[in-house]
């Protein structure tokens, strides 16, 4: 399996594609004039304290203030046993300090935390913390030996989660990357105690920086570059960080736009298509809403050539994998129901929910799934941090207003 990252600029937009094999797997798209602030840190300061919601709302600098829960802020030697009383913890005309977890949606603020966290390449930097995590996507015995390095180089006081990007990592870069990432957080210190909120302490780097820190890994075969900005910036941070990785970066120089050449625009069309066609013949169709996304698994054309049981067992685990496929494609995030064809045996249920999980491993983002059950459906969560591709390249019609239905005069 051939894997590639394809970075794309626009006039007014940067692109990042993820492909396997061709297939497009992942889509990243930054507006230049209106970039995500997840990961953002601001000195904020606080509107309103309502106890009713366990909330606050907190003025970061944006047109819209920023919602705070309860749950949400770090308090030192936490010993308070229950529901936290949010007008116990912050006062109207407070100054904040919080990270940006959520960016703003529809008529909804941006979702904001205490807990801070400054990322890079190998490690997240827990300032307020003392704990070490180290990610589930590496095996026993790579994050036996990444815990044993972090004991040597963790300092103490200070909270460390190691990435997956740290598998082959050495004590040295482990080292480098902390002394980074300390130097970064007592920036953001400094900051905090000089500026007067609302202002910005930490801003995250452009699009194509933050996805080849977070997703780039020795697994990909080449990073395909079309602009000379990008290619140089790419080129410098990863002789910083990633120095074995530099030379799979290649610049794209042919007249015929790169997203057009490797096919990756004909497949953003179809991504965002209604009905997506499964390889046997069946296929799966993907409704949102405002509650919630569902997806309806259907049979189509496929009549199998054994029993009709075998039939739905194999487009239902042919599904399967194209509804995580479009779920990383799309970025569907919140609530998912997936209504699988309907089974009689227990085992195939077992069977493709198995398959389900298999392929939510590949998945970067957080989800929860809960059981198959006998009608054939999977009531699942996907953390939902940022807008969607149908968010990113469309917009609500302004005859029907997303209804999808014009209505006559009765």
């Amino acid at each position: 399996m051939r894997k590639e990252m394809v970075v794309a600029s626009y006039r007014d937009e940067t692109r990042v594609a993820v492909l396997e094999s061709g297939e497009l797997q992942e889509i990243f798209v930054g507006h230049h004039e209106r970039r995500s602030i997840v990961g953002d840190i601001y000195k904020g300061r606080v509107q309103n304290v309502l106890p009713g919601m366990e909330a606050a709302f907190v003025n970061i600098g944006h047109n819209r203030n920023a919602l705070l829960y309860a749950g949400d802020i770090f308090v030192e030697d936490d010993r308070q046993k229950g529901r936290r009383d949010i007008s116990k913890l912050l006062k109207v005309g407070q100054e904040v300090v919080v990270q940006v977890t959520k960016d703003p949606m529809g008529s909804k603020g941006a979702r904001l935390t205490t807990y801070l966290s400054i990322p890079g390449r190998y490690l997240v930097l827990l300032p307020q913390m003392n704990t070490v995590g180290i990610s589930h996507r590496l095996d026993e015995e790579d994050r036996a030996r990444l815990r044993k390095l972090v004991d040597e180089v963790r300092p103490k006081d200070v909270g460390i989660i190691v990435r997956t990007a740290a598998r082959e990592a050495e004590a040295a870069e482990l080292r480098k990357s902390l002394a980074y990432l300390n130097k970064v957080w007592r920036q953001v210190h400094r900051a905090a105690e000089k500026k007067r909120a609302p202002a910005i302490l930490y801003q995250e780097p452009e699009l194509e920086i933050k996805v080849i820190r977070d997703v780039l890994d020795g697994s990909f075969d080449r990073v395909l570059v079309d602009s000379h900005r990008s290619f140089r910036r790419i080129k410098q941070y990863l002789k910083m960080v990633a120095p074995d990785l530099a030379d799979r970066v290649e610049r794209y120089a042919h007249e015929t736009p790169v997203f057009e050449a490797l096919d990756i625009n004909r497949q953003i069309r179809d991504a965002l298509r209604r009905e997506v066609p499964l390889p046997s013949g069946g296929s799966i169709v993907i409704d949102n809403t405002e509650a919630l996304t569902a997806i309806d698994v259907n049979t189509g054309r496929y009549v199998g050539d054994k029993s009709l049981e075998e039939t739905v067992l194999r487009t239902n685990i042919e599904a399967a994998a194209e509804v995580v496929r479009q779920l990383r494609l799309r970025d569907i995030g919140g609530i998912i129901i997936i209504d699988f064809i309907d089974m009689n045996e227990a085992k195939n249920r077992r069977a493709v929910l198995k398959a389900l999980n298999q392929e939510l491993e590949k998945d970067r983002t957080k989800t929860y799934v809960v059981e198959l059950t006998k009608l054939g459906l999977v009531e699942m969560t996907r953390k939902n941090v940022s807008e969607g591709l149908v968010e990113v390249f469309g917009e609500t019609c302004p005859v029907c207003h997303g209804r999808g239905v014009v209505f006559r005069e009765p």
